[in-house]
């Protein structure tokens, strides 16, 4: 049984219904949003967004969901598709989980309108259900997405990110979508708002975790679907990378700098950049600071009792650290 088989045991009848409901949430009464959602739902990756909310659902009400948890699990895939289509469009990428992108299939402009006919979907499954409690949690987590990469933007151009910006990103970029999902799995069943905010922050400091190990397969030569040195290419400034960069000499750091801005297409010198982050410590220190993440996160489980949720939270935690991929 593979590790996703083993973190949906306890879900497995939740995740079916959750996928005809979600299909159901994207329905139009135009043929061309129909055959195109249609593709989006046969072509779906590991879904571990809803798995969150079911999981944490389940793990604080000690195993029980409600429709509450099925619209915030369907809101979250919704906003989170539409921000996939949005993203195959900005970066002008023709494929998304070994398929073609919508994009690629049917053009920029049906895509950009696809993405946002999803977002809007999402929007109104709460407010038409009057979840304004779940709208709150996921609407600021919009909201951080699309601060977190303009953030990105903004400090690549100019390569001075500093580990506390790197951090403030990442939380934005990545980290705040997993927070959500794990926030809207606690709201929808209990009304407790410490309980609801420690099950938020479990979700990101998971989402931390999970981006440094992304960070960390830059530098990896296995065959990962993401070429090794890519975000060196992109100019893209990873953990590893802003450890090095403020622990090595003036000399050292120009010529890194030098390398990123003017010759990240020189495929030896982005080889002699990850062979210099990986001899001076960024990856064992980028690898740690991924464990503090995780460590933390396991703590706030620490006061829910033993079940099969709890279980197959704390399993999926550790996949975020152990994943090849």
């Amino acid at each position: 049984m593979n590790i996703t088989t083993q973190i949906k045991q306890p879900i497995v009848y939740e995740m079916e219904l959750f996928e005809k409901k979600f299909y159901e949430s994207m329905s139009s009464k135009v043929a061309l949003l129909n055959r195109i959602t249609y593709y989006i739902v046969n072509r779906k990756g590991k879904q571990m967004r809803p798995m969150f909310v079911f999981l944490m659902a389940k793990m604080v009400s000690k195993g029980s969901v409600n429709e509450r948890t099925y619209r915030g699990a369907c809101v979250i895939e919704l906003i989170h598709t539409a921000t996939l289509v949005h993203d195959d469009v900005v970066d002008d990428s023709n494929r998304r989980r070994g398929f073609f992108s919508i994009n690629a299939l049917w053009k920029n402009k049906i895509a950009v309108l696809v993405g946002d006919y999803l977002l809007s979907k999402g929007l109104l499954l709460s407010i038409d259900n009057e979840d304004f409690d779940l709208l709150k949690i996921i609407s600021v987590a919009v909201r951080e997405m699309s601060e977190g990469e303009l953030l990105q933007i903004e400090k690549a151009r100019r390569l001075d990110i500093t580990e506390a910006i790197y951090y403030e990103i990442i939380r934005k970029k990545t980290a705040t979508l997993i927070a959500a999902c794990c926030a809207l799995g606690a709201r929808s069943v209990v009304e407790d708002t410490v309980q609801v905010e420690n099950m938020r922050k479990f979700g990101e400091l998971i989402g931390m975790a999970f981006q440094i190990k992304d960070d960390l397969f830059d530098y990896s030569d296995e065959a990962i679907g993401k070429p090794t040195g890519i975000d060196i290419k992109e100019q893209k400034m990873t953990l590893p990378l802003i450890h090095v960069l403020n622990n090595c000499t003036s000399k050292e750091k120009s010529w890194l700098i030098n390398s990123i801005k003017n010759h990240n297409k020189d495929k030896k010198r982005v080889k002699e950049v990850i062979t210099f982050v990986k001899d001076n410590h960024g990856l064992t220190y980028a690898e740690n600071k991924m464990i503090e993440f995780q460590q933390e996160a396991l703590l706030l489980l620490n006061d829910y009792p033993e079940s099969d949720y709890k279980s197959a939270l704390i399993l999926m935690v550790n996949y975020v650290i152990e994943r090849k991929k």
